[in-house]
């Protein structure tokens, strides 16, 4: 009975987060356009599937992956081994990314769209391989107590450098896979790994010695997947032999496809269970507490991210692409540019990894900070990202500027915010983007290269996640510049 009313408790959770997109898509539809789209009724379909997805794999973690990694965590940060934090940390960023729904759905558009040239299951190997790398680098910067800032600043030094010399189809692609690599399975395992380990060691903050593992997370997945970018795009075009486009009449049963698509699940979220399993029973050499508890998550872990990939295809990516297609067939941008605001904006609000970030960062911070402030602005960064990324693809702007200008924005904020901001502030530009977010406005953003005449719906199609995650970090450190300037003055104040 527990165990229902928890299910029921995360479905109502997941119907909540989807809530949002649904009122902003119903309310463009009646207000603005006037019309009931011709497969309305199968992007219904398609919501409910992700909503009953993520609830069984919410469930999944909460049973399984989650208490076994925080359990992992404290464990090795008993034992106060530095070599064994490092490889757990890598191993769990590796193994938390290559099962992340966002990034096998975005992977598999770039797949897609670029005719096998950008390879899905590379792409993913490549971003998991940079988080495990960063994780570790993280917590080393944790456990010996460097700043923050000089990694950011280096690091987006590093990003900009690269961006200059990247070909433009893969810098909207690769802002994006850094973007999306901190979600759902993600956030709440690096993080707490973070603020556990900076309360565990002594003269350690928590707020700023505990914050940082996602903004960095997100970072260095940027540089190489521009990188593989390079490589990729310097090489001619394979060619395409003509008898695969040709239509297969031997295609497998629809019972065939859904098994194969299970398996594919299996094979993606294998890796997180070996590491927590190898950690657990080989390094520590320690049985799991509840074995049956934690294999039914691991199940529920698996047929919830096959429902998820269901519902975004029958579902997500549609209305991204139909409404798209439905503004853009309207006088003018008003209200493309109007939707990309409210979707943002709406979406973010609702987005439960924000709001156990905001209260995460709410204690740490004993005052200093407000959870729900914290949250407006970040919804407001990202409402404005998505807009000003909306732009580009309808300017035809080069993404190579826009996201520079961004991140040498973000490097000069970086310098004169208040030290206690820092951390926070990039983790939570990596916290913005859901797993429903992300294909809603990833499809929104092909939807739009598709419909305008003269766009590449590689090179203008995807970067949406990236303007979402840069602008967040704009927002919230101008407001605490701000704030640090006026408590100043009224500190002056009070003296004289």
């Amino acid at each position: 009975m527990t165990f229902l009313r928890d299910l029921g408790k995360a479905l109502l959770h997941a119907l909540n987060n989807l809530l949002p997109i649904v009122a902003v898509v119903l309310i463009f539809q009646f207000a603005v356009l006037r019309q009931i789209p011709d497969d309305g009724l199968s992007m219904v379909i398609g919501l409910g599937i992700v909503a009953i997805g993520v609830a069984l794999f919410l469930q999944g973690l909460e049973l399984s992956i989650f208490p076994v990694g925080k359990s992992l965590s404290n464990q090795f940060a008993k034992r106060g081994s530095v070599l064994l934090l490092l490889a757990f940390g890598f191993c769990l960023g590796f193994s938390a990314v290559v099962a992340e729904p966002a990034l096998i759905a975005v992977a598999e558009q770039a797949q897609l769209i670029s005719e096998g040239r950008i390879n899905a299951l590379t792409l993913r190997l490549l971003v998991a391989f940079s988080v495990g790398f960063v994780v570790a680098l993280g917590v080393f910067r944790t456990i010996f107590g460097y700043p923050i800032q000089w990694f950011m600043i280096i690091g987006y030094i590093l990003v900009v450098l690269v961006t200059y010399f990247a070909p433009e189809e893969i810098v909207g692609l690769a802002y994006d896979s850094g973007g999306v690599t901190t979600n759902i399975v993600t956030v709440p395992l690096i993080a707490a790994l973070g603020i556990g380990l900076a309360a565990s060691i002594r003269g350690r903050n928590p707020l700023m010695d505990g914050f940082g593992l996602v903004a960095l997370a997100v970072m260095v997945p940027m540089i190489a997947v521009q990188i593989y970018g390079i490589v990729v795009f310097s090489q001619p075009a394979p060619e395409i032999d003509a008898s695969l486009l040709a239509e297969d009449t031997t295609a497998p049963s629809g019972l065939v496809v859904m098994l194969l698509d299970l398996a594919t699940m299996i094979r993606d979220v294998l890796p997180i269970i070996i590491t927590i399993l190898f950690f657990q029973y080989i390094v520590l050499k320690r049985q799991l507490a509840n074995p049956r508890k934690v294999l039914l998550g691991f199940i529920l872990v698996i047929f919830g991210l096959y429902a998820f990939v269901v519902g975004l295809k029958i579902g997500l990516f549609p209305i991204g692409e139909s409404m798209a297609e439905q503004l853009m067939a309207l006088d003018g941008f008003l209200f493309v540019y109007l939707f990309a605001f409210a979707i943002g904006f709406a979406t973010t609000m609702a987005e439960p990894a924000l709001i156990a970030v905001g209260k995460q960062a709410e204690e740490a911070a004993s005052g200093k900070l407000n959870g729900n402030a914290i949250r407006l602005l970040v919804a407001l960064g990202v409402a404005i990202g998505i807009t000003i990324g909306v732009h580009r693809i309808i300017e035809g702007g080069s993404m190579h500027y826009y996201v520079m200008s961004g991140y040498i924005l973000v490097i000069g904020l970086t310098i004169i915010a208040p030290k206690y901001i820092i951390a926070l502030a990039y983790d939570l530009g990596g916290v913005t983007t859901s797993e429903v977010t992300v294909p809603l406005v990833t499809a929104l953003g092909i939807g739009l290269a598709t419909q305008i005449e003269g766009r590449n719906v590689l090179i203008d199609g995807f970067g949406l996640i990236a303007f979402a995650s840069i602008f967040p970090i704009v927002t919230v450190m101008v407001y605490a510049i701000l704030m640090h300037a006026w408590n100043h003055i009224q500190e002056k104040r009070a003296e004289a």
